[in-house]
């Protein structure tokens, strides 16, 4: 499925993650940072579906969210 993204602001200093998406056809938003990998702490995630993960953050990206 291709989207089209909608930068919604990073934390970043040098333009690499986090940063914050917003998919502008489903209003989705989507997080930039790097993958979970370790099983134990993907084993502690509550009823993940097919396909989900976690990312790692090292800055809130709360300010850039939709604020409806």
């Amino acid at each position: 499925m291709a989207r089209t993204l909608r930068m919604l602001g990073t934390n970043s200093k040098t333009g690499e993650c986090p940063t914050l998406y917003e998919d502008v056809e489903s209003g989705e938003i989507l997080v930039q940072g790097y993958t979970v990998t370790d099983p134990g702490v993907l084993a502690q995630m509550a009823n993940p579906l097919e396909g989900e993960s976690l990312v790692v953050d090292r800055a809130l990206l709360v300010n850039f969210a939709p604020k409806e």
